[in-house]
């Protein structure tokens, strides 16, 4: 029987690797992947108490701001001051978080399913219609400014603060950065919509919603769920490391925020709002023939 040993947010496994034509008795570490139960208590319109439940996959850790920035990039909280309380049930080894609303779920709440996996911010969401684009701050034109350079150097450092990934390689992660491109707040989860929604928890929790002076940078591809939250909360400007949807570049066109993809390698792609990004002109303009980001095809 392989045999693990708890450590966090990763375990120790003890396996068998092939190494062309040699077999080795070696240990490695794999990321936790666990469920993790939301149980919202809230009034109601008729002035009864409201009890929902919501179940996520996650890697344990942070996880009061994941449930916090699920409920607000989500659209069931307004604020952080909607909550009379956030705290994890004692008798369960972490594995239940119980929330208090000091009023009913915000109307931008989108109807879920009871169940959301770590690979599909989407999954659990009750009807194609609430795949709308919801946000609650408008996303001011013309902020913040940055110059190419600081965009270059994002990838790099959020790669540097992975602690986690350093031992598995098994998670992604979401960072906040200023717009010189230091970072503030970095979390890593097994999925990348939680990454977002821990980073969204903590500056929920510090105040610092609206993120409109802000930079987020995700893992992986963005498609239009992690647009969704990051426009709930105000996000000027979202990187990815990997490639956008078609509906993540619709949506984050109509609410006026910066796009870009493939930002690794010293390159990047601006996929709308191109005015954030200051030293464009003093950059050597070459003509494209072929289309872009073919030979990227396949990032996760």
């Amino acid at each position: 029987m392989t045999s693990l040993r708890t450590g966090g947010s990763h375990r120790t496994v003890a396996i068998r690797t092939v190494d062309g034509e040699q077999l080795a008795a070696v240990e490695d570490e794999v990321v936790i992947e666990a469920p993790l139960e939301i149980r919202i208590e809230c009034p109601s319109s008729n002035g009864t108490t409201e009890r929902r439940s919501i179940v996520v996959l996650r890697t344990p850790g942070d996880d009061l701001e994941l449930a916090a920035g699920l409920l607000f990039s989500e659209g069931i909280l307004a604020s952080h001051e909607d909550l009379a309380w956030i705290e994890p049930d004692e008798d369960t080894e972490g594995e239940v978080i119980s929330v208090g609303l000091r009023c009913p779920p915000s109307e931008l709440a989108a109807p879920r399913t009871t169940f959301i996996s770590s690979s599909c911010g989407a999954c659990g969401k009750a009807t194609l219609a609430s795949l709308a684009s919801r946000r609650r701050h408008a996303i001011a034109p013309g902020a913040p400014r940055l110059e190419a350079e600081a965009v270059h150097r994002l990838p790099e450092t959020l790669r540097a603060a992975q602690a986690t990934f350093h031992r598995t390689g098994g998670l992604h992660a979401a960072g906040l950065f200023d717009e010189f491109g230091n970072l503030e707040v970095l979390r890593e989860d097994v999925g990348r919509h939680n990454a977002l929604d821990k980073v969204i928890g903590a500056a929920l929790a510090a105040g610092g919603i609206p993120l409109s002076r802000r930079v987020v940078l995700v893992s992986g591809r963005v498609g239009f769920d992690l647009v969704q939250k990051a426009a709930m909360a105000g996000v000027a400007v979202l990187a990815a490391v990997g490639a956008p949807s078609s509906l993540a570049v619709e949506i984050a066109r109509g609410c006026g925020m910066t796009l870009l993809g493939f930002v690794r390698n010293d390159r990047f792609n601006i996929y709308c709002d191109f005015g954030r990004i200051l030293d464009l002109d003093s950059l050597d303009r070459v003509r494209v023939v072929d289309t872009i980001g073919c030979s990227e095809a396949g990032s996760s």
